[in-house]
Order: C-alpha cells, then structure tokens, then sequence
C-alpha cells in the first residue's frame, strides 16, 4: 500500500487541476439547477470537475472506492481498501452568485479514518492539506489551530441557527460569529488559526468534511461530531451528526455547553 505523502502528492495536484476547469466557469453565469429533494444547487461546473477528479484520481488509483457529492453511489466503495472522497466543489451556491470561496476537496480514508486531504480554493489560489504521519500545510507551510481555551469571545465560523437555545442547553456561548459558504474551507480556517472553531449541528456529508477534517486534526484541533463522538469515513449512510472542530481545550468546553448540566 502507498505511503500517505505519496498519495497526498496525488490529492494536491488532482485538485488543482481541477480548479482550472472550475475557473473557466466562474463569475460565466454557469448553467444551473436544483437537486431533487432538495439536494440544494448543482451546476455544469460540478459536473465538469467531478469528472476530471474522477479521470485523474481513478486512474492512477483504480483499486480505491469513490464517494463524490456529483456521482451516482454504491457498495462497492465499502469493499476497497482506501477510498476517495470528493467535492468537486464545496459552496456550490457561493460560486454560482460569483463568491471566491469556493473549495475543491479530495482526501482518501483506510479504515474509516482519513490518511491524506487536500482542499484548494482556486480563486485565491490557498491550498491546504495534510496527511496522517505529518504536518497540516497551509501553501507549503505548517499551520497551527489556535490555543483559545474559553468559548465566550471565541471566533467561530457558524450559522445563526446553530445558536438556538435549544442546542445549549449548558448555556448559549457569547461567540463573535462568522460564516463562510464552504464547510471544508470553515474547517482549515480553524486548522490555520484564523478562526477558533466551526459550529454545524445539521447532518454533514463526508465529501465536505472529510479532508478537511485531517488538515485540522494535524494542525492541533480536535474534530468530532456534534456530540462529541469520532468522525468515521466511508460509511454505508456517508453522513455525520453534525461537526466541532476546535483546539482541544475548547472543543471540550463548547461540548459541555451542548449537555444539561448534572
């Protein structure tokens, strides 16, 4: 089996490859619609860089299983060894109305974990990535989360439903809240400590956390579900209960505030 940085190397070009087929149609009014149920929006660029990801990924790697939000799944990705997971573009409605944070995610789980991630954000050309036995980089440089310890005052990338009552029942945190359309972008914003944590407590879907996900752990942070409970990747239902990523001390604090008090 490949070493991870081997298979990183693989990830970080692939994504950026991909980001020059979605630069042909940004800010070009590319055609687009509304997925069934409502899946929320999809365009033609989507589709045109889930499949050069999927040219580019499966053919070097035609042994790995292949989960991506723009294709059709099935149980064969179950059985594969390692497993490729995808967003061929993370923010979908952000870059259709013309917004430059827009990510493209690859990352490849063994074993329910993830051993290597790579998001990269074409228009402004930030790429970040990580695997398993090294560093998370942020452009080729190691980045750290953030040491903030105390939820009150912490800078945290979240929705302002996220802080219904009804989710802190430990008591609402006094937050300075921010938001950006892409989850796996909100997720290395708080690997690279430019933000102290992400807040989502809606089910979220592996191809937007997962690489992201690594890149965080790497950099310091600790990334769970909502509950507090382990992300595990390439599951039968691709979903998890909602994510906190944080520095370790805060991660803790900000789950203490989701339970009643003893």
């Amino acid at each position: 089996m490949r070493a991870p940085d081997v298979d990183l190397a693989l990830l970080c070009a692939a994504v950026q490859e991909a980001g020059e087929i979605a630069m042909r149609f940004w800010r070009r009014k590319p055609a687009h619609w509304d997925k069934p149920d409502n899946g929320g929006p999809v365009s033609e660029a989507d589709l045109a860089v889930n499949e050069r990801l999927h040219r580019l990924l499966r053919d070097a790697r035609p042994d790995y299983g292949w989960l991506s939000e723009e294709s059709t799944d099935g149980p064969e990705r179950l059985k594969a060894p390692r497993c490729f997971i995808v967003d061929p573009i993370d923010g979908t409605r952000g870059f259709i109305n013309g917004e430059d944070t827009f990510s493209i995610v690859a990352g490849i789980s063994e074993g329910g974990r993830m051993i290597a991630g790579a998001v990269w954000l074409p228009a402004l050309e930030r790429l970040y990535s990580a695997h398993s036995d090294g560093v998370a980089l942020f452009n080729g440089t190691p980045i750290q989360a953030s040491t903030t310890a105390q939820p009150d005052g912490a800078r945290v990338l979240t929705t302002a439903p996220n802080m219904a009552a009804s989710h802190w029942p430990g008591g609402i945190p006094d937050l300075k809240r921010s938001f950006r359309p892409s989850l796996a972008y909100r997720i290395c914003l708080v690997a690279e400590g430019r933000h102290d944590a992400m807040i989502t407590f809606r089910p979220a879907w592996e191809w937007d956390i997962a690489a992201a996900s690594l890149i965080a752990e790497r950099a310091g942070a600790c990334v769970t579900d909502a509950r507090g409970g382990a992300l595990r990747f390439n599951g039968p239902d691709p979903r998890a209960q909602g994510v906190i990523a944080a520095p370790p001390t805060l991660h803790s604090a900000l789950i203490a505030r989701t339970r009643s008090p003893s």
